[in-house]
């Protein structure tokens, strides 16, 4: 019998600089293929990576530019995304407003599919809590994980990783 392998693609957002490439490349066996651009504002990036797991299929993990400009690229990667990972800088000057918008315009994605959220730079006893941030995303109609994360680190982003197919599969997606 012959098969071929499917591909699941899994998006990695979040502000410019909250580790999406770390975290996609602490996952990948093979170097991260980067598609760096210099508009003259920030680079941007839309990097990848493929995890081949036991059965065949792949898992290719995207990591989206960060800046709002980028918008219908957002869209353009979530039309045939499996998942979302949202990662939140918690040092960043306010990581609520930073969810907000990825969880409104990823809204369609989650709502078909599922997501997490890793919350990177986690300042003990620091605002807001990981309890406010799931009250936020209770506002915006997401019920999902949030943990924090440190992105450099394989474990924890594979973590985070099976914690959204879980849900995934729980859902029948």
């Amino acid at each position: 019998m012959n098969t071929t392998p499917i591909v699941h693609r899994i998006l990695f957002t979040g502000t410019m600089g909250v580790g999406k490439s770390t975290a996609v490349a602490s996952l990948l066996d093979a170097p991260l293929v980067s598609t760096n651009i210099d508009d003259g504002k920030a680079p941007v990036a839309v990097d990848h990576g493929d995890i081949v797991l036991d059965n065949g299929d792949r898992l290719r993990l995207y990591g989206t530019p960060g800046q709002r400009r980028f918008e219908p690229t957002w869209r353009a990667l979530a039309e045939d995304a499996m998942g979302l990972v949202v990662l939140v800088d918690h040092a960043r000057s306010d990581p609520l407003a930073d969810l907000a918008i990825y969880l409104e315009n990823f809204a369609g994605l989650i709502a078909r599919t599922g997501c997490v959220i890793g919350v990177g730079r986690l300042r003990p006893g620091a605002s807001p809590s990981l309890d406010a941030l799931a009250e936020a995303a209770a506002r915006h109609g997401v019920v999902c994980p949030i943990v924090p994360l440190d992105v450099r680190e394989r474990t924890q982003v594979l973590a985070l990783v099976d914690l959204l197919l879980v849900q995934l599969e729980s859902r029948g997606v």
